[in-house]
């Protein structure tokens, strides 16, 4: 998965019966429509190639295509990821 399909900056990748996820796509879909950003949902165990990549470390959080995070979602990294600051833990 790479670059913005459709517009999408964010992709949440995810699967059925994980608490983990739930609390994922709460926190993901506020953020994003705080910032005005499209996102996107996508079944890990849908696709070979994401089972193959991710295994059990779902959620995944996608921006832009790029791994920014996993199993929680961290809100301020992500709003600022989204604005486009720093990647890193730490404020810009």
């Amino acid at each position: 998965m790479s670059g913005r399909p459709g517009g999408v900056r964010v992709t949440l990748l995810t699967r059925t019966g994980c608490h983990l996820c739930d609390d994922a796509r709460i926190a993901v879909a506020r953020v994003a429509g705080d910032v005005g950003a499209e996102w996107q949902e996508v079944d890990v165990d849908a696709r070979a190639d994401l089972v193959e990549a991710y295994g059990d470390r779902v959620p995944v959080i996608l921006v832009d295509g790029r791994e920014h995070g996993y199993w929680r979602v961290e809100e301020p990294r992500l709003r600022r990821a989204l604005a486009g600051g720093r990647w890193g833990p730490f404020p810009t």
